[in-house]
This record gives structure tokens, sequence and C-alpha cells, in this order.
């Protein structure tokens, strides 16, 4: 056996190249990274630069190109030692990054953990790509050449279709388990206000395990008191499960029913929220409505998934579109019922997935506020529509991450409570050079009704992953870095998709309003799209530390 043929071998264009990009991936993110999420960052990204060293060197020997001299066992250990230092320079960043959100920062010696770790990925990547290229080879003494790799590149495929299958499978049968555990300790809710309730119209055994939860929740009485400063309501909670009716028009009908029953329409707003893809509605949603309205209020979701959100997108994404097209035009058609004095206010939220399909009900901004008197969106999938529009004809001179668009008019972002305190701050931005034209903008005083507000982190990867990563560059690499993200961040082909994407599984185990957390941040969009009247900022702040206490 010829020596470039053992598994131990190192081609060493392949080891500098990976050497290089496992570096570049040391670069700071979105987010702040420990020692093995490091490595495992690193090492995959310099597997394929491995790849692409080996493929390029492979090229060069076939046209003739031949290396000088050997490279001895001294490049390994000298690649080694690189990948060391730089990962000592690194956990200075890192921590750094750390400090931003507020989160315990990795130690110099745990961040060092991230070299083994990328070693080893590389290793089992490398030696899985050498295993297939051996059984290539091994075929071709029985198959034609073009014949053998295409066998091995089908076999692969079979594989990997039938582990997805089996994959989402179990998944989906584990998620359907999970939505029929009982969610809560006690057993339905004794007030009429509540969905699953012995008045109400829609079974507790039907609503599943997050829609329990859902209409089990919320803050006592003298909360609601405390943080609105006057006496308040018993809030009204109405969820309709996948198994309480058929399809989403029944469920839409059951919802608008629901609401009726328990006197939803006779509150100050009525909120219609898109949940998660499992179904779940993040409790400090409606708390933070509450808290804000004084319990005059009504909020309604129904579940459309089963799934977690990122799977819910890939398979069950027009659905929460349906569900949400469904839900508003059954209410809309019910409110058209009353007088408009006696109205409440119709609000539409989402946040992540439900975001997604909140926003795809609307054929345009226009449409949104055609059809809805206030509108928060929180952590919008980066792709979704209109938001990807507003950003992308956002004022000249605005960031990507705190874009103003028509300044401020109609619709507004914010990624922390200053940024809706008045515009965006000036701390905020101080580096930016266009900062006078903040200043000429007359309209920001002036938000106009309907309000829509999206919420979106510096720091959230749901926000800022695309596929476009692989090979584009966002504008945001080129503007001053947002109030929770390291500055000086670079973008890099592959690389930074790969970061994002790691960030995107951690996204929501940060730190309070940070990433895909938004918590506190809730109270402060709540009370600017819709407030009670004469709210003034003190008011907000006094929620806002009801709300965290």
């Amino acid at each position: 056996m010829s020596r470039d043929r053992r598994w131990w071998h190192v081609d060493p264009a392949g080891l500098l190249v990976a050497a290089v990009v496992a570096v570049l991936a040391l670069g700071p993110g979105l987010l702040p990274r420990d020692g093995v999420t490091q490595g495992v960052v690193s090492g995959v990204v310099a597997a394929l630069g491995y790849g692409l060293g080996t493929a390029v060197s492979g090229l060069a020997r076939l046209g003739g190109v031949r290396p000088r001299r050997r490279f001895g066992a001294w490049l390994p250990v000298a690649v080694l030692g690189v990948l060391v230092a730089a990962f000592a320079v690194a956990a200075g960043g890192q921590q750094r990054a750390a400090a931003l959100i507020g989160a315990p920062p990795p130690s110099n010696a745990a961040f060092l953990l991230g070299v083994p770790v990328t070693v080893a990925v590389v290793a089992l990547l490398v030696a899985a790509a050498r295993g297939l290229r051996r059984l290539t080879h091994l075929l071709r003494h029985r198959l034609p050449g073009p014949a053998a790799v295409g066998v091995v590149a089908l076999a692969t495929l079979v594989v990997a279709g039938v582990a997805t299958s089996v994959a989402l499978t179990v998944t989906e049968a584990a998620f359907r388990a999970r939505n029929d555990e009982p969610g809560v300790s006690g057993g339905p809710p004794e007030r009429a206000t509540r969905s699953g309730s012995p008045t109400s119209l829609v079974g507790w055994d039907t609503l599943g395990r997050d829609g329990r939860r859902f209409v089990a929740g919320g803050r006592p009485a003298e909360q609601l008191a405390a943080a609105a400063g006057r006496a308040p309501r018993d809030p009204v909670r109405v969820y309709v499960g996948l198994e309480s009716a058929p399809d989403p028009s029944a469920r839409a009908a059951l919802a608008v029913a629901e609401l009726d029953r328990a006197g939803a329409f006779d509150r100050s707003v009525l909120a219609l929220v898109t949940p998660t893809g499992s179904g779940s509605v993040d409790p400090p949603i409606p708390d933070a409505l509450e808290l804000v309205r004084g319990g005059d209020t009504a909020v309604a979701a129904v579940q459309y998934s089963t799934l977690p959100s990122d799977l819910s997108f890939l398979i069950d994404g027009p659905e929460a579109r349906a569900s949400t097209a469904a839900l508003l035009d059954a209410v809309r058609a019910r409110l058209a019922q009353s007088p408009p004095d006696r109205r409440p206010r119709l609000l539409v939220f989402g946040q992540s997935l439900g975001s997604l399909g909140s926003q795809a009900a609307f054929a345009s901004l226009d449409d949104v506020r055609a059809r809805a008197d206030g509108v928060l969106w929180v952590g919008p999938p980066h792709g979704s529509e209109p938001w990807t529009g507003l950003v992308a004809r956002r004022d000249p001179g605005s960031p990507e991450v705190l874009p103003v668009v028509d300044g401020g008019r109609a619709v507004r972002f914010a990624g922390r409570a200053a940024d809706l305190a008045g515009g965006p701050s000036r701390e905020s931005w101080e580096s930016w050079e266009s900062w006078e034209s903040w200043e000429s903008w007359e309209s920001w005083e002036s938000w106009e009704q309907p309000r829509v507000l999206y919420l979106q982190h510096p720091s959230d990867p749901v926000v800022w992953w695309s596929p476009g990563l692989l090979w584009r560059r966002p504008d945001r690499f080129s503007e001053p870095a947002g109030s929770d993200v390291p500055p000086g961040q670079h973008w890099y082909p592959v690389i930074t998709f790969w970061q994002t994407t790691v960030d995107l599984a951690r996204a929501q185990s940060l730190t309070p309003d940070h990433g895909h957390r938004y918590d506190t941040l809730l109270v402060d969009g709540w009370a600017a799209v819709a407030p009670q009247p004469g709210w003034t900022a003190a008011d907000t702040d006094r929620a806002r530390q009801v709300f965290g206490g």
C-alpha cells in the first residue's frame, strides 16, 4: 500500500489550509462561545479546509507540480502550536463578548479545551471522507470508475434519506407524546375567562401540553394592579389545540366562539398570538401585555403543529400562515358585528417561527396596518416578509441591525428599551458617521397609529441566519456593531455561515434580553404598540419593575 493511501497520512497543503480556516473561525460571532463549542466550529470548517487543500494539492500533482521538499513530522506539531496560541488569544475576545451580555466568561484553561475538540472533529470527518473514498476504490475493481462513484453516492443518499425519515418519524412521535403530557400540576382552571374551564367550549384534554400551560398561567391580581396603577381585571386567555377541531377554519371558528363566551370582545385590547411550532406561547408574551393593560385584555392562540420550530419551519411552515390567516379573518368578521366604539383594539403578535407565520398572513405593510390596530413581531427569522423588504429599503445611513423606514412613521425596530425612548440613541451609534441625518427627522416624534414594531437583538442568530451567509457579505459587517455583539467582526464565506448556524442552537440559552430571549423588552414593546391612555415612560418603568420582580 502506498504512503498516500494510509489512514494516518496527512497532506501538507490540506493541513495548512485547515489551520488557516480554523484560526479564522476563532473570530467573534453573534454569541460568546465556550471552548467545546469553539472546537466544533473550528473543527468542521478545518475539515472542509483540509478537503479543499488536499483537492488543490491533488490537482497540482496531476499537472506535474510537486513540492521541492518534503515536510516532516514537524509540520503537524507546528500547526498544533499555532492552534494553541490562537485559542489562547481568542479566549480574551470570547470573555469580552460574554461581558457584553452579562454571561459567565470562559476561563483561559476551559477555552483551550477547544484545541483537542478541534483536532478530534477534524480527524473524525476526515476519516469518514476517507472511508467513502476507500469504498469507492474497492468498488472500482468490480465496476467502471464512474459507476463506482455513482453507487457510493447513491448509497450515501439512500442511507441519509432513510436516517432522516426514521429521525423525523421518531421526532414526530416523541413530540406528539409530549403534546399529550399534562403540562401543569393542577387540573382545569375554574375561572370562566380561561379555555378548558368548566364553562369553556374547548375541552381541557384537547388543549395539548403547551395550551394547558398557557391558560393556567398569568400574574396574580396584585401584580397587575401594581404594574398598571389601577384596579385590575381578570385577563381572558383562549387557546384552541390541534385536537380541539379538525382544521384551521374550524379551529378559528371555535376560537371566536370561545372568545365570545369568555367576554373577550368587551376588553380594551384583543391580541392574536401565533405560537411557535410546538404550540408554545412563551409566558412573558401575555404576561407583559396583561401587566401593561392591567388585565383588561384578551389573548388568543391556535395550535397548528406539535413539532419544534426548526422542524415545523421545514414541514409545517404553510400551516402557520393558514392558521393565522383563518383566525385573523374570523376575529375581524366578529368585530365587524360590533359598533366601532365598542370594539377592542385588535393586536397581532408573533415570535420566532410564530412571527414568520404571522407576517405571512399579510400581503404588505399597508395590509398589516389596514387589518390590525397594533403589531408586535419579535425575533423575526431572516427572510420573513414584510421584514426583509422593509430592511432592504431602509432609509439611507440607517444600519441593518437597527433600520429606520420612512423616518419611523409607521414601523420601527428596536433591540433595547433605549431604541424606543425617542429613537436610536447616540450612545448606540456614536461611531456612525451619518448621525446628523437622524437628528433632522422631524417625524421621529410622531409614530402614527396603528403601530408596527419589530424587536430584534443584534445578537439574535434567528434574525441574522440565512443561507446567503455562505457566499454573501451582509451590510451589518460594514456598519458599527450592535449594542450586544463584539466590534470588529469579519465575514468569511462558509465560516460565518457555520458560526451563525451553531449560534442558532444556543440562541435561547443565554441571559435575558440577549440572543433570542426578549423577556423585559416585551414590556417596552407592548407599551409602545398598545399603551393605555395617558401612559408615560414612568408607567413603563413601573411595569418593567413588576415584570422583573
